[in-house]
């Protein structure tokens, strides 16, 4: 039995519009994923989940602006554990979704974007990364 893709998704400070990340959330389990779901926690708090979780996959939800400081902020936390797979989405301008891929984010799903296409990015990059 193949090991379950697991996946911790967050939503950093005190960003309430949660709606999209809950619907993925549940989407990434109708797919076969274990999720794990975080609500206002620090960059370093959310390094100390995923490494106590074991997840395959961060995903962050920003859509009250704030998104580059944490985004920053977690990428630098995240050096030591560079097996796991980061994602964004929410509400991020396209001009800060360039910054985001320089510090490392993999992908970044915005307005318009199907969870069906999070579900298949996250499975292939996953696969590919522990091929290696």
């Amino acid at each position: 039995m193949a090991k379950k893709i697991r996946v911790l998704l967050t939503k950093p400070t005190q960003d309430c519009h949660d709606r999209g990340v809950r619907y993925l959330a549940r989407k990434f389990r109708d797919a076969g994923f274990e999720v794990v779901f975080t609500n206002f926690l620090l960059a370093d708090e959310v390094v100390t989940t995923a490494v106590q979780e074991d997840v395959d996959v961060i995903g962050v939800s920003s859509s009250s602006g704030g998104h580059l400081p944490v985004f920053e902020d977690l990428m630098a936390a995240l050096r030591a554990a560079d097996d796991v797979l980061v994602i964004g989405g929410g509400v991020i301008p396209p001009a800060d979704v360039r910054v985001l891929t320089e510090l490392g984010v993999a992908a970044v799903f915005g307005p318009g974007a199907s969870a069906e296409s999070a579900v298949a990015f996250v499975t292939e990059h996953v696969r590919e990364r522990s091929a290696l």
